[in-house]
C-alpha cells in the first residue's frame, strides 16, 4: 500500500511514517497544501491521510482537487478539528473515513487498510494470476499451492505487478512505488532488475511461468506467455 500523509506537524508525521514503513508499506509526507498538489500530480498514491488544519490551505479543498482528479483514491481525514460539522462536511465531499487526534497508530493503520481494501481490491482476500495466488491479508504467496519464501519487498513487488497486470511499469515507477521519498538517495535503478531477477527465478522455481517481462529501453509488463 503507497499511501501519502498531508500533515504539518514533523514528529508526527515521521512517527506516521516510520510506522508505516515497519508494516511494510510506502507513506510519504507533504507538509503543505502545495507540497502535497505536487506530489498528488507527480505520482499514485491508494490511500491519503489528510489533516484539514494546513499552514497554507485548507484540507478541505484538498479533498475537493483529490475527489475532482483522483476518484479512487482512498482518504483517511486525521485532524484536532473534530467538530461535527467539519466530520460531515469532510464525508460529504467523499472521505471514507474520519480519525480524530490524538490517535494510536495502530488503529490508523487498521482503518487506512480497510479504506485500501475497500477501494483498490473490492474486499478481497486475495489476489490471483493463474497458478500465483497472493493473500492480502499475512502477505503469504503461493505458486501452484507452494509456498514462496519472499522478502517484504518482493511481495510488494509482485503485488505491484499483478494489481498492475498486462501494464508498462517503468524501472522509476517500481523504485518509486517501492522505495517512495528514499528513492532519491539511490545511485541507480539496477536494484530493481535484482529484485525483479530473484523474484522471477522463485516463482519458476516453484513450478510457475515467468510472466515478468522486460520491454527493452521502457520498463517491464506481467502478462502472460503468448
Amino acid at each position: 500500500m503507497k499511501l501519502l500523509l498531508v500533515e504539518d506537524q514533523e514528529e508526527l508525521a515521521s512517527s506516521v511514517r516510520n510506522y508505516f514503513s515497519k508494516e511494510g508499506d510506502v507513506c510519504e509526507i507533504a507538509t503543505t497544501f502545495s507540497k502535497a498538489t505536487e506530489k498528488l500530480y507527480a505520482f499514485s498514491y491508494d490511500v491519503l491521510l489528510l489533516d484539514l488544519m494546513l499552514p497554507d490551505g485548507d484540507g478541505l479543498s484538498l479533498l475537493k482537487v483529490v475527489k475532482e482528479n483522483w476518484p479512487d483514491m482512498g482518504v483517511l481525514i486525521i485532524s484536532a478539528k473534530n467538530a461535527l460539522n467539519d466530520k460531515l462536511h469532510g464525508l460529504e465531499l467523499g472521505a471514507d473515513d474520519y480519525l480524530p487526534k490524538p490517535f494510536h497508530l495502530a488503529e490508523l493503520n487498521a482503518r487506512a487498510n480497510a479504506i485500501f481494501r475497500r477501494r483498490k481490491q473490492e474486499g478481497k482476500r486475495s489476489l490471483t494470476f493463474n497458478e500465483i495466488e497472493l493473500n492480502l491479508e499475512n502477505h503469504e504467496v503461493t505458486v501452484n499451492n507452494q509456498s514462496l519464501d519472499l522478502t517484504r519487498k518482493e511481495y510488494e513487488l509482485l503485488h505491484y505487478f499483478v494489481v498492475n497486470q498486462n501494464r508498462l511499469l517503468t524501472k522509476q515507477a517500481i523504485a518509486e512505488h517501492l522505495w517512495g521519498d528514499y528513492m532519491d538517495t539511490m545511485d541507480s535503478f539496477d536494484f530493481v532488475y535484482q529484485h525483479i531477477k530473484n523474484l522471477r527465478k522463485k516463482i519458476m522455481a516453484a513450478g510457475g511461468r515467468d510472466y515478468l517481462k522486460t520491454v527493452y529501453g521502457a520498463g517491464y509488463k506481467m502478462k502472460d506467455e503468448e
